[in-house]
C-alpha cells in the first residue's frame, strides 16, 4: 500500500493511494502517526478498502502533498554509507555506522520550498532511502529480527549546509543538517511487501541535469544491518525515521555547484515516488 499525507501545513489529511484514486483514511486515524503504526493500521486499511468502505478524496491531485509520516520522535540518519560518496567526502568507508541526528522540525513536503539558510554558502542535496519505524525496536537479537519492525519505506533528500557542517562544526555535523525544512520526504509511503528495499535506483537532479545515480544495493551497511545496529544503542519507536545514507554525486565533492535561490532539485527512487523543491532565500520575518 502507499500511504500520504495531504493538504496544508498542519492541516494534512491521511490517505491512501491506490489504482483507482485516492481514499480518505480519516474514519480509521486521524494521522499517520505512532499510534496508527503500532496499532495495526495498515491491517485495518486493507480491510476496509477490500470491503468498499473508505471515501474517495476529491481533488486530491489539487492539495499540497505533504510528508506522509507525522512528525517523527526522531530522525536518525547514517553518514557515508555508500563507499564512493565516502570516498568524495575525503573519507575512508567506514568500519561501523555513523549516526547523526536531525530535528523532527526539520520534516517538509516532498515538493515544498526550500529556504537556503541565513549566511549559507554550501546548500546542498543528498536523495536518501527513508525507513519508517512500525514497531518499537530495542537490543534486537539479530539484523533478520529487524524487518519486522518497518512500517514502510520512503524517498528523503538529506539537506546539509556543508560550511555549517564541516567548518563550523567543532566535530559534530549537526549543524549542517537541521535547518527548517531541511528533510523534505514523500511522497509517498510504500510498505515493505511492495518493495525490494536493496535493489533500488536512487537518483538526483539540479535544474534538470543529473547529479546522483545509484542502487541501495550499494550500500556499505544493508537497512536490516542499520536498525540493528541501532537498537543496541537507542529505542526506536513506531513513526521514527531512518535515512540510510546518500551516494556519490552531491556539491561537496567538488564537481558541482552549491545550490542557490531559484535553483530546482528534483529526487526520486524507483516505486517511492519522485519530489521536486524550488530553493529560495532567507529573508527576515518582519
Amino acid at each position: 500500500m502507499k500511504f500520504a499525507r495531504l493538504g496544508p501545513v498542519g492541516a494534512e489529511v491521511p490517505v491512501v493511494v491506490t489504482g483507482d484514486g485516492v481514499r480518505d483514511l480519516t474514519g480509521i486515524t486521524a494521522d499517520l502517526d505512532a499510534r496508527f503504526w503500532e496499532s495495526g493500521g495498515p491491517a485495518r486499511v486493507a480491510a476496509a478498502l477490500a470491503a468498499g468502505e473508505l471515501p474517495p478524496v476529491e481533488n486530491a491531485d489539487g492539495l499540497r502533498i505533504g510528508a506522509p509520516i507525522s512528525r517523527p520522535g526522531a530522525i536518525v540518519c547514517i553518514g557515508m554509507n555508500y563507499a564512493a560518496h565516502a570516498a568524495e567526502s575525503g573519507a575512508e568507508p567506514p568500519s561501523s555506522p555513523v549516526i547523526f541526528f536531525k530535528a523532527p522540525n526539520t520534516l517538509a513536503g516532498p515538493n515544498d520550498p526550500v529556504t537556503i539558510p541565513r549566511g549559507s554558502t554550501k546548500t546542498d542535496w543528498e536523495v536518501e532511502l527513508g525507513v519508517v519505524i512500525g514497531k518499537r525496536a530495542s537490543y534486537l537479537d539479530s539484523p533478520a529480527d529487524s524487518l519486522d519492525h518497518v512500517a514502510g519505506f520512503v524517498v528523503a533528500n538529506d539537506l546539509s549546509e556543508r560550511a555549517f557542517q564541516i567548518e563550523q562544526s567543532g566535530g559534530q555535523w549537526s549543524k549542517g543538517k537541521i535547518a527548517a525544512g531541511f528533510s523534505p520526504v514523500g511522497p509517498w509511503l510504500v510498505t515493505p511487501d511492495e518493495v525490494e528495499h536493496q535493489k533500488l535506483t536512487l537518483r538526483s537532479f539540479v535544474n534538470g541535469e543529473p547529479r546522483q545515480d545509484s542502487s541501495t544495493a550499494d550500500q556499505i551497511f544493508d537497512v536490516a544491518t542499520v536498525i540493528h545496529h541501532l537498537s543496541q544503542y537507542m529505542v526506536l519507536d513506531p513513526g521514527d525515521l531512518i535515512m540510510t545514507g546518500t551516494p556519490e554525486g552531491v556539491a561537496l565533492s567538488g564537481r558541482f555547484p552549491y545550490l542557490q535561490p531559484g535553483d530546482v532539485v528534483e529526487v526520486e527512487i524507483d516505486g517511492l515516488g519522485r519530489q521536486r523543491q524550488e530553493y529560495v532565500a532567507y529573508e527576515a520575518r518582519r
